[in-house]
C-alpha cells in the first residue's frame, strides 16, 4: 500500500482528479492559492532548466569519449538513430491521425477559450534563468565534447559533482512537487471550462500512442532480425518478460537483470549483452520520444499553434540528444525535454503541465518500449562486432 501512495503515476492521477474537483466546486479564493504556487514553481522550473541541461548533457557527452571506444560510439549511434526514427514515425502518424481524431475537441476548446475565466495568483516572484536554453545547450555540447578528450580532468570531476546536484534537485525537489503543479494546472483548466476537451484528448491519444509503441517494436525487431539473421517475431517474444517487468517497475535500470537474461536467450554474447544493455538503459529512449512527439503534436493542435515539419524535425533531432542525458527516474525524460519544448515549440506553462501529466500517465508504456528496444540494438551490435572480428 505504501508503494502505491509513493508511486508518481498514482500521485499524478490523484492530482488530476483533485484539480478538476477544486476547479469546479471550490471557491476561487482557494484555487488562487494553487495558482500562486504554480506561478512561483513555474518561475523556479524556468530557472532550473538551463542548469538541468548543463548538469545532465555535459557529463553524458564527456562519458561517450572514453571507456569502450568504438563499441560505445557504435552503440550510441544506433541508439540515437533508433530514437530519432521513433520521433519521426510518431510525427507522421500524429499528423495523419490527430487532426481528424481531435477535431471536435479542437473546436470545443476554441469556443470555450473565447469566454474562459482564468485564475490569477495572489502574487508572483520573478526568478530569471542565468542562461537562456540554447546558450545552455551550446555550452553543454562544447564543454562536454572538450572533456571527452581529457584524461583525469579536474573540470570533469566538477561536471560529475554538478550532475549529482542536479539529479538531487530533480529527484527531491522538482519531481515530488510535480503533482501539486499538475493539480494547479487542472484546477485552472476546470475553472476555465476546458477540462472536458482536455480529458477527451487524453483518452483519444493514449490508445493511439500504445498502438504506435507496438508498431515501433515490430519495426525495430524486423530491422534487427534482418541484420542479425534472426527470426524477428521470435526475438521480440523472447523479450516479453523484460517488457512486462518494465511495465511494473517503470524503471529501465530496475529491469536490467531481466533484460540481460532475455537478450542472452536471443543469442547475444555475454560480453556484448553486458555492455549494451546497461548502456542502452540510459541512452536509448525511443519509446519516450515517441510519446513526447505525439503528445506535443496533440497539444499544439488543441491550442491552435502552427505546426511545421521543419520545426518538428529540428525538435526531434535536438530531443534525441536530450534523451541521451535524461535521468533514470520516473518522469526523467520529460524533465530533460521541457527546455526543448519551450525553446523550439513555444510551449507555455499550461502546456508544459499538461505535457508532464500526459507523459507520466503513459510512463510505463514508454519504459517498456525503451527496454524492449534495447534487445534489438543488442542483436545489431553483436552482429557488427562479430563481423569486425572476422575481417
Amino acid at each position: 500500500m505504501k508503494s502505491i501512495f509513493t508511486n508518481l503515476l498514482f500521485r499524478v492521477f490523484i492530482a488530476i482528479v483533485l484539480g478538476i474537483v477544486f476547479g469546479l466546486y471550490v471557491p476561487e479564493s482557494i484555487n488562487r492559492i494553487f495558482a500562486t504556487f504554480n506561478a512561483i514553481f513555474g518561475e523556479f522550473l524556468t530557472f532550473s532548466i538551463p542548469l538541468i541541461i548543463m548538469g545532465l548533457i555535459m557529463p553524458s557527452i564527456a562519458d561517450l569519449g572514453k571507456g569502450a571506444g568504438k563499441l560505445l560510439l557504435i552503440t550510441a549511434a544506433i541508439a540515437y538513430g533508433s530514437t530519432v526514427l521513433s520521433g519521426f514515425m510518431s510525427y507522421f502518424a500524429a499528423s495523419s491521425i490527430f487532426p481528424s481524431l481531435l477535431q471536435t475537441q479542437i473546436e470545443n476548446t476554441a469556443a470555450v477559450t473565447e469566454t474562459a475565466r482564468e485564475l490569477t495568483p495572489y502574487f508572483s516572484m520573478a526568478i530569471p534563468p542565468i542562461l537562456d536554453v540554447m546558450t545552455a545547450l551550446a555550452f553543454a555540447f562544447t564543454v562536454g565534447l572538450g572533456l571527452a578528450y581529457q584524461e583525469n580532468s579536474t573540470l570533469k570531476a566538477v561536471a560529475d559533482d554538478f550532475k549529482d546536484i542536479i539529479m538531487k534537485l530533480i529527484e527531491r525537489v522538482i519531481v515530488p512537487l510535480l503533482p501539486l503543479f499538475i493539480l494547479g494546472i487542472f484546477a485552472n483548466i476546470a475553472y476555465s471550462g476546458k477540462v472536458y476537451s482536455i480529458l477527451s484528448v487524453f483518452l483519444n491519444i493514449i490508445g493511439i500512442i500504445f498502438a504506435l509503441h507496438i508498431l515501433l517494436l515490430l519495426i525495430q525487431f524486423f530491422i534487427a532480425g534482418g541484420i542479425a539473421g534472426k527470426n524477428p517475431i521470435k526475438a521480440l517474444l523472447t523479450m516479453m518478460p523484460a517488457y512486462f517487468t518494465a511495465l511494473g517497475t517503470q524503471s529501465s535500470a530496475a529491469t536490467i537483470p531481466v533484460t540481460l537474461k532475455q537478450v542472452k536467450k536471443n543469442g547475444v554474447s555475454d560480453k556484448i549483452a553486458g555492455f549494451v544493455v546497461p548502456l542502452c538503459a540510459t541512452i536509448h529512449l525511443s519509446g519516450s520520444i515517441l510519446k513526447i512527439v505525439a503528445c506535443a503534436f496533440a497539444l499544439m493542435l488543441l491550442h491552435g499553434q502552427p505546426i511545421d515539419f521543419m520545426m518538428f524535425a529540428g525538435f526531434i533531432f535536438t530531443l534525441g540528444i536530450a534523451m541521451v542525458a535524461a535521468p533514470g527516474v520516473p518522469g526523467g525524460a520529460i524533465m530533460a525535454a521541457i527546455a526543448i519544448l519551450q525553446s523550439v515549440l513555444g510551449f507555455d506553462e499550461e502546456m508544459i503541465g499538461l505535457m508532464i501529466a500526459l507523459y507520466i500517465a503513459m510512463d510505463s508504456f514508454g519504459t517498456a518500449g525503451n527496454i524492449t528496444g534495447d534487445g534489438a540494438i543488442a542483436l545489431v551490435v553483436d552482429k557488427i562486432t562479430k563481423e569486425k572480428l572476422h575481417e
